[in-house]
């Protein structure tokens, strides 16, 4: 079935299971992973030195590029999630520094990091991504209100409407309405409104936390094809992802953590699951 609409019945021992994707999601994906072209120049975005929080992380340093989709892997409690939030200024720091284009900055909490250019999109979309019982244009506004004010703190609500149109247009976010409650959409329709809302602050880095968690391989495709434009645009993209082969087929580099460290790099090109997995296994 797809949209609640019967599509075919198929012999299991015969069919194959690109044409069951295909029947699932309406059209053949051919690769999953969609290409786009190696990163030209390495002009630094982000740079993190030495960042450590007792007890989680440990002396972290990575440099993030311009256009770059740069990976973190590493198995459940390596400290990825953790990392994210501190750059984000979700959570505090005890050392280490950070660089925006070049220039050394602090970020004292979350507010600070998106006035900074940095938004994150959050591993539990439903319980700290979405106000689930808010429609689509109040998630897809949430946060961006002040640009949409005027200084008496007025929301111009039909700019806010066509903006709201506008993403769920580009985003190809399935809703009968913008009116509809985030609560009743899909999974990865529901990924889609928080992405809308980061697209419309315009951030020049996103973090991605599993951004494809939960959701099928459809609205899986959309999401890949839409980080790829962005860091067309000159976005960079940090992703954290548990799986490999999503992490294989996106980045440009991969980090790999354990314990609160990274523990190894590697470039597209060199990158294997088998070799992701000995640096996120290997002994101190």
């Amino acid at each position: 079935m797809r949209d609640g609409q019967y599509i075919s019945t198929v012999d299991y021992e015969c069919v194959k299971i690109s044409d069951l994707i295909a029947m699932m999601v309406g059209r053949d994906l051919g690769n999953i992973y969609p290409r786009r072209e190696a990163l030209q120049q390495r002009i630094p975005v982000l740079k993190v030195n030495g960042l450590t929080r007792k007890g989680v992380l440990n002396d972290i340093n990575f440099t993030l590029y311009r256009g770059e989709i740069l990976g973190f892997a590493g198995l459940m409690g390596a400290g990825r999630t953790e990392l994210a939030r501190a750059i984000f200024g979700a959570d505090s720091i005890d050392s280490g520094t950070l660089k925006l284009n070049g220039k050394e900055t602090v970020i004292k909490d979350i507010s600070d990091a998106i006035q900074q250019g940095i938004s994150y999109l959050t591993e539990d979309r439903k319980k700290e991504g979405l106000a689930l019982n808010l429609s689509v244009e109040r998630n897809i506004m949430l946060g961006n209100y002040p640009e949409y004010s005027d200084r008496f703190g007025n929301v111009d609500s039909r700019r806010c409407q066509q903006t709201s149109e506008e993403q769920v247009k580009a985003l190809r976010i399935k809703t009968p309405n913008l009116e509809q409650a985030a609560l009743n959409l899909s999974g990865g329709n529901q990924q889609k409104i928080i992405i809308a809302r980061w697209v419309c602050k315009d951030t020049d880095i996103l973090i991605f936390d599993e951004p494809t968690r939960g959701i099928d391989v459809g609205a899986k495709l959309e999401i890949y094809e839409l980080m790829n434009r962005l860091v067309a645009k000159g976005k960079s993209i940090i992703m954290i992802s548990s799986e490999l082969p999503e992490v294989l087929g996106m980045c440009d580099r991969i980090l790999v953590m354990r314990s609160g460290r990274i523990t190894g790099e590697l470039s597209a090109k060199e990158a294997t699951q088998e070799k992701i997995m000995q640096y996120a296994t290997l002994e101190d």
